[in-house]
């Protein structure tokens, strides 16, 4: 399993519009993404399950998948780094 911490760029969080991006690009990966903070963990591909995180912009968020590959690992650093941006001007 490979994680990272990241934390949000976004000053307002996690709210609809900028869960929506990410959960597409975590679509778009192929791979099981999930994220979570110290209240609870949700499916990163599902805008919904990410929007009952209420995660406020400079919180901090794991994001996991269960592999190990190369690409598992490349795909897990571009959602961090996009997590890590400003979604509110993707």
């Amino acid at each position: 399993m490979l994680s990272r911490s990241v934390t949000i760029g976004t000053p307002l969080g996690l709210h609809a519009r900028p869960a929506a991006l990410f959960a597409q690009a975590v679509l778009e990966s192929g791979f099981d993404v999930h994220i979570a903070t110290a209240d609870g963990e949700a499916d990163a591909g599902s805008a919904l399950e990410i929007m009952t995180l209420n995660v406020d912009g400079g919180d901090t968020v794991t994001l996991s998948i269960p592999d190990d590959s190369p690409e598992a690992a490349r795909a897990l650093d571009s959602l961090s780094a996009l997590l890590s941006g400003n979604l509110d001007v993707a």
